[in-house]
């Protein structure tokens, strides 16, 4: 019985030895045999080709492109104020779906270029001559004032931004590009009217501002404009930088009134119609301008 329990234990012991019961080494070679009897994994382009494949975000900078398209066509004439914008043909027009044409749409409703009529449509954007001259006398009122706030509290990175801007609107000059100018245009009276630091008076004034988009743009299609526009914004500048807080608020004033009265001109109005007169003593300038000239019913 001894003999046949001895036999048993010896020739277990002449089996192979398992990972578990191997020693380092064994156990270490074991595990390589291991690896090396796996599948290879498939390689990168592979597994990429199995992920499903992502929609790419193209419609918004599309939507924005053709946001910009129907701007040139409305400032442009092509589309004219009042005239309703269909989505279909539009779509037509510019060979995409009405997904990214409705979306534009109201990009230029957010800026207040067009404006939706219930159960109608969006339709360009019309105001009158007298609506328009009541706007600028509101927004040389608010611009002005902001330019006397600014003179108190300059700072130096909002200095060097409107060192960057005054630059900006002189290459565009140079260059005759009216709608670069018109975009830095818009960014320094914005900077500016940040300088009240008053909320509610910069959204009051952007308000003003979107009602004016249809006809300030077309100002400055003029050469002369925009350069009479940056010599102006240069003075306000210059008067705010040192600190001269009444200067820069009648040069603000100034140039909003100026504006609209060189803007009457390419309308076609009367300079003078039913306007009491104003101080013109700042140089004539810019779409955002000066002299009062109010139209009485």
């Amino acid at each position: 019985m001894a003999t046949r329990a001895t036999a048993k234990k010896g020739d277990k012991g002449t089996d192979a030895p398992t990972p578990a019961s191997a020693g380092p080494g064994e156990a270490g070679r074991a595990r390589h045999r291991a690896r090396a009897a796996r599948p290879p994994p498939a390689p990168p382009r592979q597994a990429a080709e199995s992920a499903p494949t992502r929609v790419p975000r193209a419609p918004r900078g599309l939507a924005h492109g053709i946001a910009e398209q129907l701007q040139q066509l409305i400032y442009g004439g092509e589309v004219a104020p009042g005239e309703r914008l269909n989505e279909v043909a539009l779509a037509q027009r510019m060979g995409t779906s009405r997904g990214p044409i409705r979306e534009a749409i109201r990009t230029l409703a957010g800026i207040g270029l067009v404006a939706a009529v219930p159960n109608r449509g969006f339709f360009v954007r019309q105001i009158s001559v007298r609506e328009m001259l009541e706007i600028y006398e509101l927004r040389a009122l608010l611009f002005a004032f902001a330019a006397e706030r600014a003179a108190e509290h300059l700072s130096a990175a909002d200095r060097a931004e409107f060192g960057q801007l005054l630059e900006g609107m002189d290459a565009a000059c140079a260059a005759d590009n009216g709608q670069r100018y018109y975009v830095l245009n818009l960014r320094f009276h914005a900077l500016l009217m940040a300088q009240a630091r008053n909320r509610r008076i910069e959204l009051a004034y952007e308000a003003q501002v979107k009602e004016l988009h249809l006809f300030r743009r077309r100002y400055f299609n003029a050469a002369i404009n925009m350069r009479r526009s940056n010599n102006e914004h240069r003075r306000i500048f210059e008067a705010i930088a040192e600190g001269r807080a009444e200067r820069a608020r009648k040069l603000a004033q100034d140039h909003v009134l100026q504006g609209r009265q060189r803007l009457l001109a390419t309308l076609d109005v009367p300079a003078t119609a039913g306007v009491p007169p104003h101080d013109t003593s700042s140089d004539p300038n810019d779409p955002n301008d000066r002299n009062h000239d109010r139209r009485r019913a």
